[in-house]
């Protein structure tokens, strides 16, 4: 009896998948065990096994393309087997699936679909390329329409809510057809694109495939008649040259160097400016023509009106990359659905300061005065569970496991990295962790399962000199730890004016879930074991 297999569900959080690569094709002979594809999930690539055995007698979903979970993917049975009821109504059939207990019942099933496709034709849609990512945006296509494509090839640039992100294609073909153009944004799911064999008539099926046959959404449709000499993050256009082609990776080092990547010559592809390019570049001294001109105007200018300012009002608009439209709704949910209220106190870190220089001398040892903070979160959190939580409608729900997230500013914005079970976690465990997973997401490195779980977040500015400041609560955690500079300030002991070193920190709290006292109360032990940094070691 034929099986059924459908697109399984590899994460918690996963919907839908991609199928990035298939090992069969139809006709080979699968084993229980055997890798039959690579799909692609909301948080990575993952390989998926087949629990049958048999030969594969359908691919339901192409490379590239993606279905909800439990949609077709393929099915197995033996060889030369009549499958055409499990395509119309075998529902009893289907019941005997191992993985899911019915067919596709919605009329976007891949077996109608692919059947409306000629042959060779590969529909490419817009890839879910993060865990929250819902809308993409074309930064750059790298093919137009015409061009000759293999498969590996780099289709576009990506815009995500966390990333800029290089589109391979697992296809190989003529593009045929563009459905989001450059700067657009377009739901995960749309049509992106179309690859097939030169001269094929596509029309039907991009009609088909654009809901309404509205185009894709646009950010802004000024952005049309814009000057050419406005910069954008991701998109970088001269007067005199066009655009430019660089992958994002060079665009960072270049950023990074102050490189004008207008001078730089690309060896990749199509002119196509890459990271060893960046790295080799000499600059010159030669000043940009487009200053020169600039300079020439004001000069012309001041001569005709000499009573007249030199001055020239100046703006620019940087388009909001997906990751700041991400950071800016979630933000703005959590400030006004959870009601917030602040707590302050201010801590000696005269023992903090002495343990750490201890602590440090130890070889291959590296603890910072964060990590002690999030080290003494953890344990009072154990101690205060109630600010260990997250509001639902009808529930509290109270975490007993301790997850901390460490807020990281990187070059778009704010990403939380989680240390999993902190709680249980050594000083020196914790150093280690948070300077490896501030590193990668600095290096935009990090899986989107390293940000996802925590139960309490801690927000701290003091590198930068801030003494005192106030954080909003990243949801779904009840509540999120703003901590200041460590500052040397005259202190009264004993009766007595002295020179002590203190450190501010704001706890900011859903009042849903953590009444004031709560939070005081986790505070005061946050003090306790700060100012007694002995009782961490325990």
């Amino acid at each position: 009896m034929a099986k059924i297999i459908t697109m399984p569900r590899l994460s918690d959080t996963m919907t839908e998948g991609v199928v990035a690569t298939w090992l069969k094709k139809v006709g080979d002979t699968v084993k229980e065990g055997d890798i039959l594809a690579e799909i692609e999930t909301d948080k990575a690539t993952m390989e998926f096994e087949s629990f049958d055995s048999g030969t594969l007698l359908h691919i339901g979903i192409q490379e590239g393309e993606s279905a909800p979970v439990d949609s077709l993917l393929a099915i197995i049975g033996k060889e030369g087997e009549d499958i055409s009821s499990l395509f119309t109504g075998g529902s009893a059939a289907a019941s005997n699936n191992s993985t899911s207990s019915e067919a596709p019942k919605t009329e976007e099933a891949q077996p109608k679909a692919t059947a409306e496709i000629p042959a060779g034709v590969k529909v490419v849609t817009m890839p879910r390329l993060s865990d929250t990512m819902t809308d993409g945006t074309v930064a750059t296509w790298l093919k137009k329409i015409g061009d000759s494509v293999k498969e590996g090839d780099i289709l576009a640039e990506i815009e995500t809510d966390k990333a800029t992100m290089e589109f391979e294609s697992f296809n190989s073909g003529t593009l045929l057809y563009i459905g989001v153009q450059e700067g657009q944004s377009a739901p995960v799911d749309s049509i992106l694109a179309i690859i097939g064999p030169a001269g094929t008539d596509v029309s039907g099926i991009a009609e088909n495939f654009t809901k309404d046959g509205e185009a894709p959404k646009t950010e802004s449709k000024a952005e049309d008649t814009k000057p050419a000499t406005v910069v954008t993050t991701e998109t970088i256009v001269t007067e005199s040259s066009g655009r430019i082609f660089a992958s994002p990776l060079a665009r960072q080092i270049a950023k990074e160097k102050g490189i004008n990547l207008a001078q730089v010559k690309g060896s990749g592809e199509n002119g196509r400016i890459v990271k060893s390019d960046v790295e080799n570049f000499t600059p010159t001294t030669v000043a940009p023509q487009k200053a020169v001109q600039q300079e020439s105007v004001v000069q012309s200018t001041a001569a005709v009106q000499p009573f007249v300012p030199a001055g020239e009002s100046y703006s620019e608009e940087v388009k909001n990359s997906q990751m700041r439209k991400t950071i800016a709704r979630r933000l703005s949910e959590s400030k006004f659905t959870a009601p917030h209220y602040y707590l302050t106190i201010e801590v000696a870190m005269d023992e903090a300061m002495k343990s750490r220089a201890i602590i440090n001398t130890v070889p291959d040892t590296k603890v910072s005065f964060n990590d002690m903070v999030v080290k003494a979160c953890a344990m009072a959190l154990k101690k205060h569970p109630q600010v260990n939580t997250q509001w639902k409608e009808d529930v509290t729900v109270i975490n007993h496991h301790v997850n901390i997230g460490v807020a990281v500013a990187v070059e778009d914005g704010l990403v939380v990295p989680v240390l999993k079970f902190t709680d249980q976690m050594s000083l020196t465990q914790i150093g280690a962790a948070v300077k490896d997973v501030a590193g990668r997401a600095k290096n935009k490195k990090l899986q989107p399962a390293e940000m996802e779980g925590s139960t309490f977040t801690v927000s701290n500015l003091g590198m930068f000199g801030i003494t005192e400041f106030t954080s909003i609560i990243n949801q779904p955690n009840s509540a999120i730890l703003s901590v200041g500079a460590i500052i040397e300030k005259p202190v009264v002991r004993n009766g007595q004016i002295v020179v002590g070193n203190t450190m501010k920190v704001t706890l900011a709290c859903d009042h849903r879930t953590v009444d004031g006292a709560t939070g005081a109360q986790f505070l005061q032990t946050l003090r306790t074991y700060l100012e007694n940094p002995v009782t961490m070691l325990a």
